[in-house]
Order: structure tokens, then sequence, then C-alpha cells
């Protein structure tokens, strides 16, 4: 009996010691688990150095074994989490840490609930609107570069304008001119379409004449062989804006400007003909008024005869309060050019605007008229690929170096070789094309061009120059247009 009650005794111990094991290994695991919480609430631990330290110190004071053993392994622990981190702030580049924050930065995901960032780009000011879009200014996160973005209610876009808004970003992808708007990027949600071009902060050439008053003719013509050169380029291409006009003529600079807004834009060969009445009625052909194809290369001329009207005079050739009254001025084909416009400056003009398409100059003979004598027409750039995928071993220099600031950034050939990247709807190669214009900008001498404050800079003139203006009597105005009102 004696035996068998020592016995249970034993077990009894045993069972105790094992429970009392176990509940000290949970209170380990416990401590260790609030160790680590305390860790990332903190964000802080142990560096390798100070490890070391530790672990120099140890031998020194020669720790015991087990001791050591215990310091070495809560070290090891805190040890793994530091690395954790280190490795992952090492492996976050420029674009991994933009791409991370826009699903996990608070400030980030708030913005664009609120539309006030729309992928990699900040959205800012209003700089314009139309019928079913809006165009504001926004920043580009990764370059910080100033961008537009014509942003479209997918609501109100019928088949015929969706149709349009697919050529005009087709396009814009095939042009490469130094006086045209570049595209950079189209970003799609549910509701609205973002088309991301090049921001001009000098404004429009309308409302710089229409502040400023009419063009003195040596400034006039550097101006205007810029939009000649990019109309001659689109020509070349086959393309057809049919909507030219000083509207869509913007500043980037004091002598530099951009030829935009492809929206009326289509694919046209010299001997096709089109049906649809496009453009801003001011500006229009005789033929559009006359419900007839038309060629479009001869509206687009007619449309820089009238531009170039605009530009040395300040007002229109063809004026009228209504539409009715402004398409039989222009059928009639009659007006009068100021005395002091120089005589070959009315040549040409008079050249441009005939009734009969075919009897008006061609772009080549605009070209070489007298008053564009000696002046510079830009030239397009060298061919070079829209496209990080398609740019292969034949890139060209600019490109090998855009590719370069792209690796900087942390923009590998593992991202754009992918797949998916061989278009305008992905921020990577809007990314590409942003970083390739702002080297071709460099590289092209065009010294004029303004950026960052300096763009703030001439709106802000222009701004105090429209207070001053009204503050002149009405009567030491410059004339202004007389436009339809409708438009």
């Amino acid at each position: 009996m004696i035996y068998l009650a020592e016995r249970q005794v034993s077990k009894i111990n045993i069972t105790m010691k094992e429970i009392q094991e176990v509940s000290e290994e949970k209170e380990k695991e416990k401590e260790k688990e609030k160790e680590k919480e305390d860790l990332d609430k903190k964000d802080t631990a142990i560096s390798a150095v100070d490890l070391d330290h530790v672990q120099d110190s140890g031998q020194e004071n020669g720790q015991d074994d087990v001791d050591k053993e215990n310091s070495v392994q809560i070290s090891k622990s805190n040890q793994e989490i530091i690395q954790y981190n280190q490795k992952r702030e090492r492996r976050m580049t420029a674009y991994e840490r933009v791409s991370y924050d826009l699903s996990n930065d608070h400030k980030c995901v708030k913005e664009i609930t609120l539309g006030k960032r729309i992928g990699f780009y900040r959205i800012r000011g209003e700089l314009g609107s139309g019928n079913f879009s809006q165009v504001k200014m926004g920043i580009h996160v990764l370059t910080k570069e100033k961008v537009a973005i014509k942003i479209l209610d997918k609501t109100k876009l019928d088949q015929k304008t969706q149709r349009l808004l697919s050529r005009e970003i087709s396009n814009m992808e095939k042009v490469h001119h130094p006086n045209i708007i570049r595209l950079y990027e189209v970003v799609e949600t549910l509701a609205k379409l973002h088309i991301v071009m090049e921001y001009a902060g000098g404004g429009e050439l309308f409302n710089k004449i229409s502040n400023e008053g009419k063009f003195p003719e040596e400034e006039a013509k550097p101006i205007y062989a810029q939009v000649v050169a990019a109309v001659q380029h689109m020509h070349s291409m086959n393309i057809i804006h049919r909507d030219l006009k000083a509207e869509n003529v913007f500043y980037a600079g004091p002598k530099l400007v951009k030829l935009g807004d492809f929206g009326f834009s289509t694919i046209s060969r010299s001997e096709e003909m089109l049906n649809t009445f496009c453009g801003s009625p001011p500006y229009a052909a005789p033929e559009l008024f006359k419900d007839e194809s038309y060629y479009g290369l001869y509206v687009d001329v007619w449309a820089m005869g009238i531009l170039l009207y605009f530009m040395v005079t300040g007002i229109m050739p063809f004026r009228s309060d209504t539409v009715a009254k402004l398409k039989k001025s222009i059928l009639e084909g009659q007006f009068t050019i100021p005395s002091y416009v120089s005589d070959s400056c009315q040549f040409l003009i008079r050249g441009i605007l005939r009734l009969v398409p075919q009897d008006r100059f061609t772009m080549n003979e605009l070209c070489r008229s007298d008053w564009l004598n000696h002046v510079d027409f830009p030239e397009a750039h060298e061919p070079y690929s829209l496209n990080m995928s398609d740019a292969g071993a034949h890139m060209g220099e600019s490109e090998k170096e855009a590719h370069k600031i792209l690796s900087d950034l942390g923009i590998s050939k593992e991202h754009y070789q992918s797949g998916g990247l061989r278009d305008s709807r992905s921020s990577i190669t809007g990314t590409y094309r942003i970083i390739l214009h702002k080297v071709h900008r460099r590289k092209s001498g065009y010294h004029d061009l303004l950026s960052g404050n300096e763009q703030e800079t001439v709106v802000n003139e222009v701004k105090k120059k429209e207070e001053k203006r009204k503050m002149r009597p009405i009567s030491s105005r410059e004339p202004k247009s007389k436009f339809c009102t409708i438009l």
C-alpha cells in the first residue's frame, strides 16, 4: 500500500511538473509576441552593430553559456525583424513607393476618393471646360512634371463622340513634332476617362491677342511659322485637324507655341473627300457651308488664312452676329485688309482665302511665300518609339537616356517586358513618355521653353496685364474680335 501511495504521489508530481513547464512555455511565447508587437509599434529595433557589441560585451564579461544563448536567441529574433524592415526599405524604389501608396497611404487614398488624384497624377486647378469635358492641371508624382488632364464623363459620350475620342488619341500618338501637344497617358475609371497631355502654361494664342491686341508682323512670323510647320507635319501623315483656330494654339514659352485639341481630327488622303461639318464657323471654309463633300487639306489651309489675318489685325475677316449672316459673308468671300498690313502679308492672305479650294495656296507655297522668307520652320523629331517595349536594340540616344532615368526610378526591363505596355493605358508608358519628352525638350534647343515657377510667372503676368487693360478707358483699348455668341 505504501509503495502504491508513493507511486501515485510521484505521478502527481510529474504531472504537475509537466503542467508547470507547459505554462512556462506559454508565458515565454506570450512575452515574445508582446515583444514583437512593441517593436512593430515603435518601429525601432536593435541594430546589427549593437548586436555585435552585446555579443562582444558578453564574451568580455564572461557570461555563462546559458545566459549567452538566451541573449543571442532574443537578439536574433529582433535582428530578423530589423533585417526585414531594412530589406523592405532598401527594395522600395521611387516607383514601388508610389505604387504602394496608391492603395496603402491614407492621404493618397483620400485624394483618390475626393477626385484629387488619378493614377500617378495629383489633380490641381481647372484650366478650361467644354460640353463633355473639363481640362485640369495635374502633377506627375514621379517626375514632378506638370500635365494637362482632359476629363470626360463616360455616361455622356455617345457612339459618335467615342469614335472621335478614339481617333483623337490615335492621331496624337502618330505625330512627332515640337510644335504639337503630346499625349502621355489615358487613365480610365468606371465613370470617367482621363487623357493626360503635355501642359503648355502660357495660355491660348486667342487670349493673348484678345488681351494685348494684334501682333507686330515681325513677331507674328516665327509664331505663325511654328503652326505652319505643325500642320505640314500632320498633313504629311494624312492627318487633317479640322479645328485650326487661335484657341487651339497654346504658349509653352514666350516664343514657343504648340498646336493642340485633336478632337475633330481624322485620317484622309489628299484625293479622299470628307462630308462631316467640323470646327468653328468663323474659321470654316466656304465649301463646309454648301452641304457638300470637301477635301480636308483645303479646309485646313483656309483656317490658316483666317488665323494669319487674326494675328496681324486682331479682328476676324468675316464678322457677324449670327451664324446665318456669317455663312452668307463667307460664301460671298468678300473681306478687306487694313492698310497697315504689309503688301507681302496681304498677298499671302488673299492667296489663301480663295473661294475655290483648288485655287488656294498649298502648304508648300505658303512656306515659300515672301512674307515668310528667312523664317525658320521647326523640323519634326526623328522617329522614336512611344512604347518602352517597342524600343528594342535600335534605340536612339534620347530613348537610351530615358530608359536610364526610368531605371533610376526603379522601373526595370522586367516591368515593361512583362506585356500590356504597348499603348497609352499604362502608368509606366505614361512615365516613359513624360521622361522622353523632357529629354527631347532639353536637346531641342528651345531655350525659351518655360517650366515650373516660370510658367506660373507668365500666367500671373497675363492676369496683371488683363487687370491693367480693364482699368484703361474703353476708347483706348485694342479692338476685340466679333464672334458668334453661340461659339
